[in-house]
Parts: structure tokens; sequence; C-alpha cells
């Protein structure tokens, strides 16, 4: 079947801040936890209702030591994560851990909703391999195991659709999570400095145009004294939907606040109607799962 749009409920405020959290980070989990655990508070304190972090050095001979198995409750950054969000009544973002499951390692971020539970978990769907002679080369399927759901969950600011790093590079998952009623996609990514520099700002703002929504990426502080071979770029950024920067960092450390305007979506959807011009007759985008379940996959 076609993709046809599922129109979201309507939270209470169509505006809301939302805090990046630029974190560095250490091959020292507790280290890594209780920085983050001081951001959030900070954020939460200037404002901020939906808060986005990362929290896990990215190295493919480390990440399998820092897997957490956040099924059987054995995930020290999930248990602060759900504290936080609590204590704060706010929703975060918590993206991404190396998630350990049934002998597999996968690249996980769960969001965890003001009541401290986890109201969705997405586990990364396209797994980044590279080679560029005398620049980078890296399989993450030698480590990681892609996830098989595309994961979207209405949370107290709206329905938000999820994916990880390399699932930007992807227009069909956002397309997807448009046609379910998303107005933000939210991307916990670690882009290196040659894909970074050409594609990263580039790959925010050309999902955001394309869908007419919200884009929130968020990237490890980078570390220029690193011992790993794989440099961070940084700059997390809120992009909006007609591909404006409303905020961003650089690729030291830091905590950027931006506001989203829900109406902002409305108003140019009006102005320019893409879904009522596209091309249902040439072509058209299958969701899937909805086709073979005979009804909305929607985490709740």
């Amino acid at each position: 079947m076609a993709a046809v749009s599922i129109p979201p409920p309507q939270p209470n405020a169509t505006k809301y801040k939302v805090a990046l959290l630029q974190l560095p980070v250490s091959p020292r989990k507790e280290e890594n936890i209780a920085r983050a655990r001081a951001r959030l508070d900070a954020a939460a304190a200037a404002g901020a209702t939906l808060v986005e972090i990362w929290n896990c050095p990215y190295s493919m001979e480390t990440l399998p030591s820092h897997g957490e198995d956040i099924d059987g409750g054995a995930s020290p950054s999930v248990s602060m994560l759900s504290e936080v969000a609590a204590r704060r009544r706010i929703t975060i973002v918590g993206g991404s851990i190396p998630e350990r499951s049934s002998g597999r390692l996968f690249n996980t971020c769960c969001v965890i909703g003001p009541d401290g539970q986890i109201k969705a978990k997405h586990r990364k769907l396209h797994l980044f391999e590279i080679d560029i002679p005398g620049d980078i080369t890296l399989r993450e399927s030698d480590t990681f195991t892609a996830g098989q759901e595309p994961t979207i969950v209405d949370t107290d600011v709206g329905r938000i659709g999820i994916g990880i790093c390399h699932d930007i590079r992807f227009p069909e998952l956002a397309m997807l999570y448009r046609s379910r009623g998303a107005h933000l996609i939210c991307y916990p990514s670690a882009f290196n400095m040659s894909t970074g520099q050409l594609l990263w700002d580039l790959m925010q703002k050309s999902r955001a145009v394309d869908n007419q929504l919200f884009v929130v990426t968020c990237s490890p502080a980078r570390d220029p004294n690193a011992e790993s071979d794989y440099m961070i770029w940084g700059h997390s950024s809120l992009i909006g939907p007609f591909g404006e920067v409303i905020t961003a960092a650089g690729h030291e450390e830091a905590t950027v606040i931006g506001e989203i305007d829900r109406s902002m979506i409305q108003t140019i959807r009006e102005n320019l109607p893409l879904e009522m011009q596209r091309r249902d007759d040439l072509y058209q985008l299958v969701d899937v799962r909805r086709e073979s379940s005979g009804h909305e996959t929607c985490a709740a």
C-alpha cells in the first residue's frame, strides 16, 4: 500500500525547547554518565523539555566492552537517563549506546518519557561501511548487528522518529516517518572528519526540506587528543522545515538550546503542498510494516 499520511495526536503546546548535549566521551563509563547527568540537569533547568545526548566513545575496538543489557535492566546509562527524566519531568532521546542482546551487539537509542520509562528503543538500521584509500576504512557490520524496525514514538511534545547516524543517509526512512505523522526526526550521530565536512550539513537540511519537518542531530564533542583513528566532526544541530539552522554547536563540548514551533510545519505545508503535488501515479512509498500488519505501528 502507498504510505498514506497518519495524523498524529496533538500535544497541548505548539512550541517547546530542545537541548543538544554535545559531550566529550572517554573510555571511563562512570565519568561519562556523571557528566551527562549534570548536563541534563542544567538543560532541564534552562527550560528544555526534549533533550538529546550521546554517551559512548566511538571505537570498533572498545565498543563491545561498553555494551549494556537494556532489556535485562543491567544498563547504568539508561538507569541514569530514567532517573533524570522522571525527576525533571522531561523526555530524553538517549542516543546512542552499545546494547548487548542475545549474544549480539546493537547500536541503540532509547527514548525515555517524563515518567522515567522507556517509550521506544531504536536499533540502528543501516550499518556504516566506508573505504577511502589513504583516509578511512571502517565496517560496522564486523561489530554491530543491524536493527529491523523503524522507530516512531508519541511523546509529550509530539510524534517523533528516530534514526542513528548512517540512517540519515537514507531518505526513504525520513519519508516513512513523515507519512506516519512525525514532526521531528532525531539522529544521534558520530560523523567523522571526512564525511562530516562533506555531508553533515547537507544531509540534515535535505531530510528536513524534503519532508517539511524538523531534524535534530547530536554528536559527541571532538577530542583532538583521542587515541582512536576515528575523529569526530561534531556540529550538533537543530534544522527547521525550510532547511534553516535554528541552532548549532561547533566541534567542542557544548549545550545548545533551540525552539521548535510546530505551527511552522502546517504553514510551510500549506504554502508549498508537496504531498498534493507528489505523482502517486508514477511512484509510491510503500510502508512494508503497515502493509503486512494491516494497521499503524507506533510506539506509545
